[in-house]
């Protein structure tokens, strides 16, 4: 198994169809880690093919157990929200053949009409220029190999891939324009401006050192 799709789930069954959906008929195993969703999302899943493992709540503990699970030389992190575009699996062909110490995110974009979106979506890229920082609603490509060098993924509530990203760092990051369409629906619900100012507010905190459960309660 060359390539292993890994997505960790809370009562996603709203969205994930629309996920896993994009992956079909790739070649690639897809891992659905679950947290004991109550909508029926780890059923939803393995009716539609993934293979479902269970874990404790908290993205870093479910991402940790599906690449414990997965069977692939390279891993694909994918948020349940988070749709890629059909140009995808020619992408990551292509890192996996020409860049086997590096990793990949895709671009950021939000399934939403507003003018909004479309500003967040340059700074956003503006952020990932500028700061080597992409977000896990971007999706991340690595290798087994290359995750194993940096420590793997820590069991973390929140900030996983953040904390990831950066012990990857720039020198082994590639960004792919390739669009990942991730749903606006916490922007539409929280306000386009403070969603964002809450996202900042709690990296900042987290780069100052505050307990990552705390920033948990912000996020929410």
């Amino acid at each position: 198994m060359r390539l292993s799709v890994i997505i960790p789930t809370l009562d996603a069954a709203a969205r994930l169809p629309a996920t896993l959906a994009a992956l079909d008929g790739a070649p690639c195993e897809v891992i659905v880690a679950d947290a004991g969703s109550t909508d029926g999302t780890a059923e939803l899943a393995g009716r539609l093919g993934a293979r479902v493992v269970q874990a404790p709540r908290g993205r870093g503990v479910q991402v940790a157990a599906g690449v414990a699970a997965a069977r692939g030389e390279w891993l694909l992190l994918l948020h349940a929200d988070t749709r890629l575009d059909p140009a995808w699996p020619a992408a990551v062909q292509s890192v996996m053949a020409r860049h086997p110490d590096r990793a990949a995110y895709f671009r950021f974009v939000l399934d939403s009409s507003d003018p909004r979106a479309r500003r967040l979506e340059r700074v956003v890229a503006w952020r990932c220029r500028v700061w080597a920082l992409p977000y896990g609603d971007q999706g991340l490509l690595i290798s087994r190999r290359l995750l194993a060098a940096v420590g793997g993924v820590r069991p973390l509530p929140l900030m996983e891939d953040v904390d990831l990203v950066r012990r990857i760092g720039r020198p082994r990051l590639i960004g792919l324009d390739v669009p990942a369409v991730t749903s606006a629906e916490r922007w539409q619900r929280d306000g386009w401006y403070r969603r964002s100012a809450r996202n900042l507010c709690c990296l900042a905190l987290y780069r100052a050192g505050l307990p990552l459960h705390l920033v948990a309660r912000l996020y929410a």
